[in-house]
């Protein structure tokens, strides 16, 4: 893991930033004050970025690259598209990591101290609550679709193997 700190200011990191979703309608003014409660994040091909279990007060946006989600050694998903979002879980309750995610090829991520999102002036604070908390809702809610898709799958083989047994 590589920290890009001298990066912060780059307008090559402020553009990338603009073209997260979740942060796309921000002013330039506004992002270099969330820049001050986040770090950018480079990680190489197979490293852990969040660890299962773990306490973690970060959430991360990709910026780019790819990251595989994984619980108890099961991949759930992988992730490449600029904005999406992980981590999340853990700062909405326990604080407890539900996953894994390793870096599949170099993977860049804004790094965003949940924490100190009530520290920013009134201004940006209300507004970048509501940001963090549209990429939970967008991440729950991917999230749900995998699980129903996978309850529906694990259904219908329940169904078939029971046939399967009747007829035996």
């Amino acid at each position: 893991m590589r920290t890009a700190d001298k990066l912060k200011d780059s307008v090559d990191i402020i553009e990338k930033i603009k073209t997260l979703p979740a942060l796309e309608s921000f002013d330039e003014k506004d992002l270099k004050e969330l820049l001050r409660i986040s770090k950018i994040v480079r990680y190489e091909p197979g490293e852990t970025i969040v660890d299962e279990g773990a306490y973690d007060k970060w959430l991360y946006y990709l910026i780019s690259g790819r990251v595989r989600i994984v619980k108890k050694d099961t991949e759930l998903a992988i992730l490449q598209r600029t904005g999406d979002v992980f981590g999340e879980v853990g700062n909405m309750g326990s604080g407890e990591l539900s996953v894994s995610v390793f870096a599949l090829d170099e993977a860049t991520c804004l790094k965003i101290d949940i924490s100190s999102v009530d520290g920013l002036p009134n201004e940006n604070r209300f507004v970048f609550r509501y940001a963090i908390f549209r990429g939970f809702a967008e991440v729950l809610a991917k999230r749900l679709r995998i699980t129903t898709s996978k309850y529906l799958e694990a259904k219908a083989e329940i169904e078939r193997l029971k046939s399967l047994i009747k007829k035996s």
